[in-house]
């Protein structure tokens, strides 16, 4: 398995609790692909620079987890269904 860093932003009109079931789905998601969730950080609402999706405010969330290769394209696959979701950059944390 190898470390992974996943950077979301989530839509500003999702409330706390849209915010917890965005952190749960991808808990659940990584735990049934056989990883782990080391780490999971949720910023502020940040302003952006620029409108993503007609939003100029987004949610941000941080998870650090650990999974093996090839369900990280499944899992890019799962966020991309998610609506709440504006954009996510997944990045292999190199030791």
């Amino acid at each position: 398995m190898r470390d992974y860093e996943l950077v979301t932003m989530v839509r500003p009109d999702i409330d706390e609790e849209g915010l917890n079931g965005t952190v749960d789905r991808l808990g659940k998601f990584v735990g049934e692909h056989g990883g782990e969730i080391n780490e999971s950080d949720r910023w502020k609402k940040r302003r952006l620079a620029y409108p993503v999706k007609k939003f100029m405010e987004a949610n941000y969330i941080l998870a650090r987890f650990k999974l093996d290769a090839s369900s990280v394209k499944e899992l890019e696959r799962e966020i991309r269904s998610w609506e709440e979701v504006l954009r996510y950059l997944i990045v292999k944390v190199e030791n």
